[in-house]
């Protein structure tokens, strides 16, 4: 029988314990992480992706910086804001939503960002990183899937052989990443035991 998987739940429960993580690091250390978003137009979808973004940051105690900028703003001043966020020791993340007006190549913006402070994990350094297994930032979306996964499939894989869990590489986690893409939906939904049997190993490293 099919499962509807709450993710608005999990993510309240996700977002409890990013704010207990930053209450101790402010406790034992004395450091807010800060988050930046910059935003580049006035597309509507965009403007509702970095107003709930800030929000969601204020709620886990973090410091939130937002930058609106016009559509006429150029490459030059765009990479200028970067330099100076990345510079920044009170800003920990950058987040530059995409897209971008038309007069600015996204992927030179995005390469511009500390790879330390790449939020979305889409600098050349974080793909590199992920592609070998190595430590680093990475997409959240396809990572928030694998959670939703592993929340969900905790009580099934708690009953299957232990040969079906074992350590696995984040380059291993991509690869399931990219499977589940490339996989027909229908092949998914007739043959699920095999699905899970793939996916089990890279969601409980």
């Amino acid at each position: 029988m099919a499962k509807k998987i709450d993710g608005k739940a999990f993510a309240e429960k996700l977002r409890e314990r990013v704010g207990q993580v930053v209450a101790d690091l402010q406790k034992d250390h004395g450091l807010i992480p800060g988050l930046a978003v910059v935003l580049v137009g006035e597309d509507p979808a965009s403007q509702v992706y970095v107003r709930n973004k800030g929000k969601q940051t204020l709620e886990a105690g973090m410091r939130s910086f937002e930058h609106k900028l016009p559509d006429t703003t150029s490459e030059t001043e765009l990479l200028t804001l970067i330099d100076q966020l990345n510079a920044d020791p009170d800003v920990h993340g950058i987040l530059v939503q995409l897209p971008l007006p038309a007069q600015i190549d996204s992927h030179a913006v995005i390469n511009a960002i500390d790879p330390d402070k790449d939020v979305d994990g889409f600098h050349l350094v974080n793909v590199g990183r992920l592609s070998t297994g190595a430590a680093g930032l990475v997409p959240c979306t396809p990572f928030g899937c694998l959670m939703l996964l592993k929340d969900e499939l905790v009580i099934y894989l708690a009953k299957t052989p232990w040969w079906w869990v074992g350590p696995i590489s984040w380059a291993s986690r991509w690869r399931l990443f990219c499977w589940l893409k490339a996989v027909p939906l229908r092949w998914r939904i007739r043959e699920p035991k095999t699905c899970l049997r793939f996916a089990a190993p890279p969601i409980f490293s």
